[in-house]
């Protein structure tokens, strides 16, 4: 009973009305000092509450003395309550952007490794046409299976795979440069987005006693720059895998000339 006395809140009723009403379903037609004795309600509060529940149609009295009170059928009460949140969902539906111009979602941090866990997961299933994804294989085994189920609803599935990773779906373009990351990082990064909708960027520490985070956002040019990130990790990683003996010539071994280029004294992957 409390339960339902605490829905009956959450539509708009303070807990008098909420008790007084579940009490005349009970018995009806009732007097207010049956009420009164039937809700457990002050009998001073009762025939104010009473009035309130009127005003709301949503309690019907006798014009007779000495007066008596009856509810609403419940089907009548929830459809009500139904048409008129529906009616004001879809009026902020149409309404509250307009409230504030260029508006930016915003984005959120997420700590601890059960939470990111959760988002990743949320993300993935949110999936209708593709996923691109950077991730450890010991991470990647956490979301396989809601990966896979993804793919069966025929999501298009692109990972940049870390430490040798494997997937039986999806085109996964092999990261050479894993220990190396990782030790860079000081942990595995995982990277996903999604429909080009929304992102995550985070990271599992290498450190145990350290919990897994990062931040997700549903911010277009902020999931666009994360999504860029990987296509163009995706992009140097095929053409490091095909590499032709003239690339080879141009940009060394591993594109090595060519990360020297970018990244100068701060190359992480200049062997050692």
């Amino acid at each position: 009973m409390d339960k339902i006395i605490e829905s009956l809140k959450d539509l708009g009723f303070n807990t008098y009305e909420a008790k007084v009403y579940v009490a005349l379903l009970k018995h009806y037609p009732a007097t207010g000092y049956e009420v009164s004795k039937l809700a457990d309600v002050p009998q001073s509060r009762t025939y104010d509450t009473l009035k309130a529940l009127s005003q709301k149609q949503v309690v019907t009295s006798t014009q007779e003395k000495p007066i008596t009170y009856s509810p609403i059928k419940p089907s009548e009460l929830t459809k009500r309550y139904k048409r008129k949140m529906t009616s004001n969902i879809e009026f902020l539906e149409k309404h509250l952007p307009d409230v504030k111009e260029n508006y930016l979602d915003p984005i959120l941090s997420i700590s601890g490794d059960n939470k990111t866990l959760e988002k990743i997961i949320e993300i993935i299933k949110n999936a209708k046409k593709e996923i691109y994804l950077e991730i450890w294989s010991q991470d990647f085994k956490k979301i396989e299976q809601e990966l896979l189920l993804a793919y069966n609803r025929n999501v298009e599935i692109r990972i940049v795979g870390y430490d040798r990773l494997q997937s039986r779906f999806g085109l996964v373009f092999e990261h050479p440069f894993a220990k190396k990351l990782e030790n860079y990082f000081q942990g595995r990064v995982i990277i996903i987005a999604v429909d080009d909708k929304e992102a995550f960027y985070g990271k599992i520490p290498t450190n145990p006693s350290d919990s897994s985070g990062g931040i997700w956002t549903q911010n277009k040019d902020i999931v666009f720059l994360i999504k860029e990130l990987m296509i163009h990790d995706m992009l140097l990683l095929d053409i490091q895998h095909n590499m032709t003996e003239e690339l080879m010539y141009k940009y060394g071994n591993g594109l090595k000339k060519l990360y020297d280029k970018v990244l100068g004294v701060n190359n992480i992957y200049r062997s050692n």
